[in-house]
């Protein structure tokens, strides 16, 4: 009976992700706005919204903060994996030859997220332990430097997105007016949000029948379950042609997952959640903050061709980075179960 709600699950946030992209998409010609803003915020906040939900669970109903921070740690590892899928996917050659290079700004900027609360677990009780009541100091820099950011990000797309003129907006949107747009985006992310939600409490009910460590369980299962919407609304953009906005989706989306650390901190009412997790997660961190600097790598060299005819070699590196990760945290996980 699990099994058949995680595959309605699954099929609800393949329609709905679907219609959200085509609808994002929409608003972006509408209002002026870039496809990399769009995706960078708007489709980043509705489809992170299971992580945020299981997270807060974790750690303030079931005391398990190391589930918590798994889930988003392995989630980043799995949204930079969803690059490598879409670079498949994209015909024309390398995906990350293809988007402007204004996603390197996100992407250097999720490093440093990563690397503070990596810094944080690897310090200690002397750093991550300091507290405004019980909520961790490291926790509300993190979400501080994240709020500065996305604020400074808006003013460099304004700077330097050129709206489409009006009379070359693409055909497909002519027929849509904007009560139309507005009303299909918003119900198709309260579908994402809701099976998005739901699918993630499916995934803690399955993680929870097998006894290996919670930084395992949140890193690996949960993580994959609540990397779903992504998965199919970054999909859904790239047949769209929005490249730009798939890739700022997976970006924006990870930058928010460490922002999350913040929220679940205010719930989790034991003490500061970065002295409160394993060490396990350290492997996740670092593997996250790699895969990123090849995100990065790929946008700056521009290559013409894919280099196995399909897919790229950043894509395979990207792959073989996501399984070693997950391996190596697996062993750590089933020693200690």
């Amino acid at each position: 009976m699990v099994w058949l709600k995680f595959l309605l699950c699954l099929v609800v946030i393949l329609f709905a992700g679907t219609k959200l992209a085509r609808y994002g998409d929409a608003i972006a010609e509408k209002t002026g706005l870039s496809r990399a803003w769009i995706g960078l915020v708007l489709l980043a906040v509705i489809t992170s919204m299971p992580e945020l939900v299981t997270g807060v669970s974790a750690a303030a109903l079931v005391k398990q903060p190391d589930l918590a921070l798994g889930t988003f740690l392995g989630s980043c590892i799995f949204n930079l994996a969803i690059i490598a899928v879409l670079d498949i996917v994209y015909r024309p050659g390398p995906l990350l030859s293809s988007v402007t290079t204004s996603h390197l700004l996100p992407a250097g900027l999720g490093i440093l997220l990563i690397s503070l609360a990596a810094g944080s677990i690897l310090a200690g009780e002397g750093f991550s332990g300091l507290a405004l009541g019980w909520v961790g100091i490291p926790s509300i820099i993190i979400s501080l430097l994240y709020l500065l950011a996305i604020r400074q990000m808006f003013y460099y797309y304004k700077r330097h997105h050129q709206p489409q003129p009006v009379e070359t907006a693409s055909p497909q949107y002519e027929g849509l007016d904007n009560k139309t747009v507005y009303l299909g985006f918003t119900l198709a992310a309260l579908a994402i949000i809701g099976a998005g939600i739901w699918l993630a409490f499916i995934g803690n009910e399955i993680a929870t029948t097998y006894s290996w460590s919670d930084s395992f369980v949140g890193s690996l299962f949960l993580a994959f379950t609540t990397s779903m919407p992504e998965l199919v609304v970054s999909i859904a953009a790239v047949r769209l042609g929005a490249i730009d906005m798939a890739v700022a989706a997976i970006l924006g989306a990870n930058m928010l997952n460490i922002a999350k650390i913040f929220i679940v901190d205010l719930f989790y009412r034991q003490g500061p959640i970065l002295s409160s997790v394993e060490s396990d997660h350290l492997i996740t961190a670092v593997v996250a903050m790699v895969m990123t600097l090849l995100v990065i790598v790929g946008i700056r060299l521009r290559q013409k061709q894919k280099t196995f005819k399909f897919i790229s070699w950043y894509a395979v590196a990207l792959i073989g980075l996501s399984l070693l990760g997950f391996y190596a945290l697996f062993s750590l996980g089933t020693a200690s179960g």
